[in-house]
Order: structure tokens, then C-alpha cells, then sequence
């Protein structure tokens, strides 16, 4: 028997977008300096939810501007007063949880649990977190008296706008730095939200100022020669240019990259347990997820038992209207991105590699893409190379633990990796050799406020999250 689930749409009826918005500087909205405005839409269903202000190289420097000069009184209150700024930031955060969530889901297209029940609460604890360094910052391990870089620029993907704003705004505050950040074109509604939130908060003017726009104008802020550090999520073309463009300069640089993950799978792993594992792994949130588990490496004795497992998985999963509560699977953040994912899908096809696809039916407006396993996949195919940021799996096998280890290090890569077993021991030892800047072990996309994220090679360099985070927004000072 095949149960069917009923409607359960959330309302949208909490959300007030308005229908254009201005750039954020200072502790205001104001208009951009040139007037250009590009539309917002919902990827569900393509209609225009508002028109977005991009900013000028003249709008940039105005920020930067306002961020120097909050500064200096900033950096010099004590952490226990900017601890009570973020503290407060925290708190409307969890007030405002559902109204944020659900512009998230409007905007990003993730599925609404998600953005409930994981993103945004997870927003709120690292607020929490940070507010609880910003007074102890002589123990995060860069001397007894570290001081903060300055103004920072910060630039964040569409796939967890509202967390990857969290990772980085949180620990610049308690650092004692000012923030000058541009969310990505495509999903800066909740980004200009939490401009609100900071005036809620009575945050002084010009510690945060939200500039939004395009590649020209994160290009703007990655230039400017008054800001002194640059943190950046998102490709790592992308990134590989803001090296390039801040080489040279006495700018400091973090970059959280792209990945093409391995989940390795042994044949003494809980096999229920596992599915899951895979599934969360790979379409959570469309598999629009820099760490996602893509690359699934299978002990070949337990190839096709879990296969049979993981095919009648997929095809429970409900990909539709993310407003839904029911839904697994949302839409496509954009167009753009649809298009790359069909391209890297075919060349699986063309290069023989076998495709299987959920059964499901896909709504006939927005930007949709089933859930979908590629078997038959050896490491020179692009799907097994190149990541694809979306809700697209490759499967490996291996015979070894060596094997698996060769081929999970065979990637530009090193990101975040996964490992299924029952035994301790050989957890320890895949994990040590992993060229993985997380490793799970029995589970998959598992985040905390206290615990570091970042990779190695292509995939960046810097740590995110935990006191680790800390460092990346602090000068060391020299010990006693």
C-alpha cells in the first residue's frame, strides 16, 4: 500500500516583501547612487517576488566608508557590550525563526523543513555562539591580546543564505571587526531581512552594511583598498580570482570552495542507517551543497544489495512545492544553475555511464531536476570529477580499503568525505588518510556552531565555525 500525503502548505502570510529594495549602509536603506535594479524571483515558480538595488562601485565605497568609521568606537567597546549586540541579534532571530524561513524557502526554493528546521535555527545558535567569545577572545589561541583585521568584505553563495551570513557576520562582530557583505544575486531577500534585524537591534550604524548586486559588485568590494580582509563561499573559479586579485595586497583571505565528496560505504555498515545517509548526503537541499556527498564509493560485495535499498529510498521522496511541508526535494536555485546541471547530466550519459531517475512527477513551472543515480561511473568522467551542485549521484566501487581511500583522495578536492562502518578502528584509519577537511563518520551534513568546517587543495583554505572561526577575523598578538 502506497500512502499519499495531503497538501500542507505553510502560509506565506507572515512575510512582507516589499517590492523594491535599497542598499543598506550605515544603519539605513538608501538608494544606489546609479539606480540600477535587477528582479528577485521565487525559483518554484518563476514569478518576480521584488526588484533588488545593485550596487555601484560608488555604492561599495560608501560602505567600506561607513564600516571604517564604526569601527573605531566597535573595535574599542568592550566584548562584553558587543557580546549583548549579538546576543540580541540571536534572540530576534529565533522571534522572527518562521518569517525568515519562509522567505528563505521563497527565495532559495529549499524545502521549508530545511529552512525551519535546520537552517535558521542553526542561524541562531552561531549568533549564540559567537556572543559568547566576543569576551574571551584571549583564549581563542592568537596571544593574550588579539586585535581585530579591520573592515571586513564578505561574500556569500545562494545555497544557505541566511547560515553562510551567520558564518561570517557572527565571528567578525565578536572579533571587534565591521562588515561590509554581498549575498548572491539570486537570494538577497533575507539578507536585506537581517538588515532589519539589525536595526531591531539597535546594532550602530555602520558595523554591518549589506551591499547587493552581481559579480561586479563583489569584484568592487574584493578591490577596494580599505578593506583589510576578504572572506568568501562559492566556486572555486571564482575564488581562484579573488587570490589572484588580492595576491599582492596586505588583504587577508579565507575561501570556503566547491567539493566533490566521497561517501564510502564498507560492507560492514548498517545498511538502513546508511540509506538515509546516502540520501541526506546528496539531496539535501536539491544537493545544492558545497560538501555534498557526491561521489558514492561502495564495497563491491554489498554493491547491489545497497542499490535495491537505495533505489526504493528515492523513489519515496516528494520533489515538489518547497512551501509544502511534505516536501523532500525543491526546486533548482536558478535557471543558470538548472542548465549546468542538465549539461553535466548529459555528458554522464555520453560518456556510459547508466542513468536512473526518480519516478516523480515535476511541476511545469520552475526549475526542477529529479532525483538521479549515474552506476557504470569510472573516475576520468566528469560527473565523477567535477561537481555539479546538484541533486546528482555517481557511484563507485572499491575492493579494499585502500582502494577506496585512493580513489576518494582522486579529486582537485578536499572538502568534506564520509565513511560507513561498524568498526571504530577503521574509522580512525580511512579518516587519517583522507585528504578531507571534515570527515563524518556514519553520518553526513552534521553541523555545529562550535565545530571548525573548512577544506584543503581547491577547496579552500580557512576554518568556519567554533573557535577555530575566530581565527580568520583576529590578528595575533605576541605572547608574554
Amino acid at each position: 500500500m502506497k500512502f499519499e500525503y495531503a497538501p500542507a502548505p505553510e502560509s506565506t502570510s507572515i512575510v512582507n516583501i516589499k517590492p523594491s529594495y535599497d542598499l543598506f549602509i550605515d544603519g539605513k536603506f538608501v538608494a544606489s547612487k546609479t539606480g540600477r535594479k535587477f528582479e528577485t524571483i521565487n525559483p518554484a515558480t518563476e514569478a518576480v517576488l521584488a526588484e533588488i538595488t545593485e550596487a555601484s562601485d560608488a555604492d561599495v565605497d560608501a560602505a567600506v566608508k561607513a564600516a571604517r568609521s564604526a569601527f573605531k568606537s566597535w573595535s574599542k567597546l568592550p566584548g562584553t557590550e558587543r557580546a549583548k549586540y549579538i546576543y540580541r541579534i540571536a534572540r530576534i532571530i529565533q522571534d522572527r525563526a518562521r518569517e525568515i524561513a519562509v522567505l528563505e524557502t521563497l527565495n532559495n526554493g529549499k524545502p521549508i523543513r530545511e529552512s525551519r528546521d535546520v537552517d535558521i535555527p542553526l542561524v541562531a545558535a552561531h549568533f549564540f555562539h559567537y556572543a559568547g567569545w566576543a569576551d574571551k577572545l584571549e583564549y581563542a589561541g592568537m596571544g593574550p591580546a588579539p586585535t581585530p583585521h579591520g573592515v571586513v568584505g564578505q561574500i556569500i553563495p545562494w545555497n544557505f543564505p541566511m547560515l553562510m551570513l551567520a558564518w561570517k557576520i557572527a565571528p567578525a562582530l565578536a572579533a571587534g571587526n565591521t562588515v561590509v557583505l554581498k549575498p548572491a544575486e539570486t537570494t538577497s531577500l533575507t539578507a536585506l531581512l537581517f538588515a532589519e534585524i539589525c536595526q531591531q537591534a539597535e546594532l550602530p550604524d555602520g558595523v554591518v552594511n549589506i551591499v547587493t548586486g552581481a559579480g561586479n559588485t563583489g569584484r568592487a568590494i574584493v578591490n577596494h583598498p580599505d578593506i583589510n580582509k576578504i572572506a568568501f563561499t562559492g566556486s572555486t573559479e571564482v575564488g581562484r580570482m579573488i587570490a589572484q586579485a588580492a595576491a599582492g595586497t596586505n588583504k587577508k583571505l579565507t575561501l570556503e570552495l566547491g567539493g566533490k565528496a566521497a561517501n564510502i560505504v564498507f560492507d560492514d555498515a548498517p545498511i538502513a542507517q546508511t540509506v538515509e545517509g546516502i540520501v541526506n548526503g546528496i539531496f539535501f537541499n536539491q544537493g545544492h551543497v558545497c560538501c555534498a556527498g557526491s561521489r558514492l564509493l561502495v564495497q563491491e560485495s554489498i554493491h547491489d544489495e545497497l542499490m535495491a535499498l537505495l533505489y526504493q529510498r528515492l523513489d519515496l521522496l516528494r520533489v515538489g512545492d518547497p512551501l509544502d511541508k511534505n516536501t523532500d526535494v525543491g526546486a533548482i536555485n536558478s535557471a543558470a544553475q538548472l542548465a549546468k546541471i542538465n549539461e553535466l547530466a548529459a555528458s554522464g550519459d555520453a560518456e556510459g555511464a547508466h542513468r536512473w531517475s526518480a519516478s516523480c512527477a515535476l511541476p511545469a513551472t520552475g526549475f526542477w531536476f529529479p532525483p538521479t543515480v549515474f552506476t557504470n561511473v569510472s573516475q576520468a568522467h566528469r560527473i565523477a570529477r567535477e561537481e555539479i551542485f546538484g541533486p546528482v549521484l555517481s557511484v563507485l566501487t572499491f575492493r579494499t580499503p585502500d582502494e577506496a581511500i585512493a580513489k576518494a583522495n582522486n579529486t582537485p578536492y578536499g572538502l568534506s568525505a564520509g565513511i560507513w562502518t561498524e568498526k571504530g578502528s577503521r574509522i580512525l584509519e580511512v579518516a587519517s588518510k583522507l585528504r578531507a577537511g571534515v570527515v563524518w563518520a556514519n553520518t553526513f551534513n552534521k553541523f555545529d556552531p562550535t565545530s571548525p568546517f573548512g577544506g584543503y587543495k581547491e577547496s579552500g583554505y580557512g576554518r568556519e565555525g567554533g573557535r577555530h572561526g575566530l581565527e580568520a577575523y583576529l590578528v595575533a598578538s605576541k605572547h608574554d
